[in-house]
């Protein structure tokens, strides 16, 4: 079972997609959840969360004080769920900013006129490196000047190539089968 960890929605539970969809568990929602609390980077903040599923990490944001939340889940029946899950969690909050948009994510990226200040990327980990990297270039730039962009994939995976989305790390960790990547606009991509 999944819940909202923290913020004025704490505790509500969350529905998750029968299948096709990896949900980020509690122990990895919480360590990344206090670091982005304690970077500053959650309350006001305009939140993308791709390859949604339940759309889990986009809500525990809105819950923690997100202005609002953009969730894009490709399939059908994970859009249904991140939708009931949204509809939950924004009654509860007592405002409607979290939307689900139904689309790959590449062809939302390339059609989004919107600012982010904070991105979840946790695709599938059978994504390979080029569709990966082909979303971080889409994604840049939709990214405010001082964004958080956080990509969950397999521990084994090869590392994103943020350098080609104008991107550079700042933060990595492991936890047990996977790995978290924390990335900002490079300082030389801010300056031109």
């Amino acid at each position: 079972m999944t819940r909202i960890i923290a913020g004025d929605a704490r505790g509500l539970r969350l529905d998750v997609p029968a299948n096709g969809t990896r949900p980020t568990s509690d122990r990895v929602r919480e360590s990344l959840f206090g670091s982005l609390e304690s970077a500053d980077a959650i309350v006001g903040a305009r939140v993308l969360d791709l390859y949604a599923g339940s759309g889990a990490l986009g809500l525990e944001s809105l819950s923690r004080g997100a202005k609002r939340v953009d969730l894009v889940e490709r399939s059908r029946p994970a859009a249904a769920v991140a939708r009931r899950n949204a509809s939950t969690v924004t009654k509860s909050l007592g405002h409607d900013v979290a939307h689900v948009h139904e689309t790959a994510v590449l062809t939302f990226l390339k059609r989004s006129t919107s600012t982010y200040d904070l991105v979840f990327t946790d695709p599938p980990y059978g994504l390979d490196d080029a569709a990966m990297t082909a979303d971080l270039v889409a994604l840049a730039p939709l990214l405010s000047e001082d964004a958080v962009v956080v990509i969950e994939r397999a521990r084994r995976s090869t590392p994103p190539d943020v350098a080609a989305a104008g991107l550079e790390v700042f933060r990595e960790k492991s936890y047990g089968d996977t790995a978290v990547w924390w990335a900002q606009p490079a300082a030389e991509s801010q300056s031109r």
